[in-house]
């Protein structure tokens, strides 16, 4: 198992507070709400801010786990973060004894793990933590569909920070189509001020066949495959691979 880089867009205080400025609630928040309905508990992997792991903490027991203390602690002072348990934990590894009717990896979280060994381990955390009547989502970007384009890629746009008033957001990436890994850097410009922020990530690209197998290994089945949050099939050049299933 590899070990975990540290990550700054996510561990640093200064990048984690452009977090939820730069990811507002969407689709995919919504399509977790609504596979919730009936559940009693949740647990969010990769929870980061904990928007979505307050959401479902309303009216059930959830969990948030993610291996950044900065994203924790944002999600411990937002409003509900108080019913939620959070636990500083790696995704592959945390074991907490406990088993959810839900369990949740959005963001493209699973993209972070950039090995076989490292994915076969998230999905074996899934498969330990399901509840017999248990369901699990999550969402990785679709090789197929990156493949429509250029394998550099950089645009800017403006955004308003709560606290910190307009901000200009930069990203810029560079794809490696024999590795399937993507690497990227986030900058963040207070226009106010001028000062800025950068960090730089890498993420893994997985085709949905390798995907399934790994998922069946793992003792999980997969009930749907959607190519988008709105629930739309998944197809060859879908933008997302998204499974929903459940204990095989």
């Amino acid at each position: 198992m590899s070990a975990v880089s540290d990550d700054p867009l996510y561990r640093d205080p200064s990048l984690a507070q452009f977090y939820d400025t730069a990811n507002r609630w969407g689709p995919d928040f919504d399509f977790c709400m609504k596979l919730a309905e009936g559940a009693h508990s949740a647990l969010d992997l990769g929870c980061g801010t904990g928007e979505l792991t307050a959401a479902l903490a309303a009216t059930r027991d959830v969990t948030g786990v993610d291996p950044a203390a900065a994203m924790l602690d944002i999600g411990r002072a937002r409003p509900g973060g108080d019913k939620v348990e959070w636990i500083e934990g790696d995704a592959r590894t945390v074991r907490l004894g406990q088993k959810y009717d839900l369990i949740v990896l959005t963001g493209h979280a699973f993209q972070v793990f950039l090995t076989e060994e490292d994915q076969r381990a998230a999905l074996a955390t899934i498969a330990a933590h399901l509840s017999p009547i248990g369901r699990f989502v999550f969402d990785t970007r679709n090789p197929g569909f990156l493949g429509q384009h250029d394998v550099r890629h950089s645009k800017v746009r403006q955004l308003e920070h709560v606290e910190l008033g307009a901000i200009e957001a930069s990203d810029e990436s560079h794809y490696d189509e024999t590795s399937g890994i993507l690497s990227y850097e986030n900058g963040y410009r207070v226009l106010s001020t001028g000062e800025r922020f950068a960090g730089r990530s890498k993420i893994l690209y997985t085709p949905r066949d390798k995907l399934a197998a790994m998922i069946s290994d793992a003792g999980l089945t997969v009930d749907a495959w959607h190519g988008d949050w709105e629930g739309n099939p998944f197809q060859a050049q879908s933008r997302e691979i998204i499974p929903v299933g459940r204990l095989a």
